[in-house]
């Protein structure tokens, strides 16, 4: 099945929903323009998809039900030990996604050349099938394109995925100076399959995802 049948399929059988949230990467840019040349000179980009998927990773196991998967012949819902996390790759045969495996026990840089690597190979058409397989969980970066919002489809029998936007310069109202600064805001969409995941859980999920991207040193404690 090409991944049009298979997104059209989870449209229609999936019940989704998108909860949308904001991240203040002010701080987060900045490091990540520290860091990039290291990153480069280790043979990755240390961008906000790399970033994010550390996140993801270590947000799967804290909450357990977005780690997850239905199985539909034995009415099951199944929560997984491992994680493994789907990176949509725009390529000239349209999105692929390649899977980073056992991403929650890989380090920031790992990710990133890895991302780096898996993108590549999907972009020059020698990805491997099985490096397309086996995802908890998927990750739709359109910011290099653009837009501020979108409902990114599930990827079944996953039950959630993340599409994140382009940030922008916005002014934001602080309470302890009393005025408004410019900070850089990331758009965050969750799509959740509502059969597993309900609202509240799924707005607590995007909440912790916008925290813990707006103070990554969280990723430590």
């Amino acid at each position: 099945m090409t991944l049009q049948k298979h997104l059209s399929n989870a449209w229609a059988t999936v019940p989704h929903v998108t909860q949308c949230d904001l991240a203040d990467i002010t701080g987060l840019e900045e490091l990540r323009k520290k860091y990039t040349k290291q990153v480069e000179a280790a043979g990755g980009n240390l961008t906000v998809t790399s970033i994010a998927v550390k996140v993801i990773a270590a947000a799967l196991r804290k909450f357990p039900q977005f780690n997850a998967s239905i199985d539909m012949a034995a009415d099951e819902i199944i929560l997984k030990k491992y994680v493994n996390i789907g990176v949509a790759v725009d390529t000239d045969r349209g999105l692929l996604v390649p899977v980073i495996r056992d991403a929650d026990q890989k380090n920031i840089v790992q990710l990133s050349v890895e991302i780096a690597q898996l993108s590549e190979k999907a972009r020059s058409r020698k990805i491997a099938l099985e490096e397309m397989q086996g995802g908890c969980f998927s990750i739709s970066n359109l910011g290099g394109i653009g837009g501020t919002y979108f409902t990114p489809i599930v990827n079944a029998p996953e039950v959630a995925i993340l599409g994140i936007s382009r940030a922008r310069m916005e002014p934001v109202y602080t309470k302890e100076t009393g005025q408004f600064a410019p900070r850089f805001m990331l758009p965050l969409s969750l799509s959740y399959d509502h059969r597993v995941i309900d609202g509240a859980a799924a707005a607590r999920f995007a909440r912790h995802l916008a925290t813990v991207l707006e103070d990554v040193r969280r990723l430590v404690l």
